[in-house]
């Protein structure tokens, strides 16, 4: 562990979107660089099926498409969902997600992982074995536990797995407040000042080699500003943006991890990945109230950069 911790705050304006796949307007080839100038990245994300969209792997897919990586899924879960909540989880066999994760590696070179919803120990267990294999250089782990709903995503007695097999190899961890309260065996932080403190423990229970971050989202907090925490055990980068008012917030999380693992190899360093995924997520927030998906907590509005409006 690094010693010697710097603190820095990002003015809570807009972030600058560098990515040439965030950009307003049509998503024509005006807007993307071309094939001959980048090597698209190749992405994974490893987690359950929400079929609304709105969450879990169909909702990476997007967010990692909008964001200029070519990606790939691994199913770990099915769940029977909505925007009003899961009625129902069907595990997959961790055979079964061992061998779609080596099938895929053994023939796609692999620039990223996100993880989402695993669900249970054998399967926690089973992905971090594999993915300690295949060693992908950027690792990003969503720790799904509850879903927006309120429903349990992860059987309270995985919860030892996620700590001990899979947190210390992953390069990113990005909980939200709650999470992190279990994931910590504690209650959930109410200030910016217990934020850090908890970061710096979460940092703590991961490897020492190698970059490793956390990405504690701040969400939670009262306030009409959202702030996030970005720390590698030097670095304390605090993230704001105004707070937007709207019920659509399905999938903020699985759609930051994943817009954090398409654009990791896509960016000079960590905290400009988080920088633009923090500002790719706002805006998808911004525009959630325009798809009209469903009655309950409806989704954020992955393609906000290249959809045009919908008709009221």
């Amino acid at each position: 562990m690094r010693t010697g911790l710097q603190a820095l705050r990002l003015a809570p304006t807009s972030f600058p979107l560098l990515s040439p796949f965030i950009g307003r307007g049509s998503p024509g080839r005006q807007n993307l660089m071309s094939t001959t100038d980048r090597v698209i990245p190749k992405t994974l994300t490893i987690a359950g099926v929400d079929p609304s969209g709105g969450a879990g792997v169909l909702a990476d897919v997007k967010a990692m498409s909008a964001l200029g990586a070519y990606a790939c899924g691994v199913i770990a879960a099915l769940t029977a969902q909505s925007t009003t909540g899961v009625t129902g989880v069907l595990p997959i066999e961790p055979a079964f997600v061992a061998q779609q994760i080596d099938t895929l590696f053994a023939d796609v070179k692999i620039d990223a992982v996100k993880i989402g919803m695993l669900g249970r120990s054998n399967v926690i267990e089973t992905v971090a074995d594999r993915l300690q294999h295949w060693k992908p250089v950027h690792i990003v782990l969503d720790p799904v536990m509850i879903a927006k709903s309120g429903d349990a995503l992860l059987e309270k007695s995985a919860i030892g797995a996620m700590r001990e097999a899979l947190i210390p190899g992953v390069t990113m961890l990005t909980p939200n407040l709650p999470e992190a309260g279990v994931l910590l065996d504690q209650r959930p932080v109410e200030t910016v000042k217990e934020m850090r403190r908890v970061a710096e423990r979460l940092r703590e229970a991961m490897n020492h080699n190698g970059q490793r971050w956390v990405f504690l989202k701040g969400g939670h907090l009262p306030g009409n500003m959202a702030i996030d925490l970005l720390h590698d055990g030097d670095q304390m980068i605090e993230m704001a943006s105004p707070r937007i008012e709207t019920k659509n917030t399905h999938g903020t999380g699985c759609t930051l991890s994943a817009a954090l693992a398409a654009l990791l190899p896509q960016t000079r360093d960590v905290p400009e990945a988080a920088r633009q995924a923090k500002a790719y997520l706002t805006e998808a927030i911004r525009q959630a109230d325009t798809l009209h998906v469903g009655e309950g907590h409806g989704p954020v509005h992955h393609f906000h950069a290249m959809w045009k409006p919908a008709e009221r």
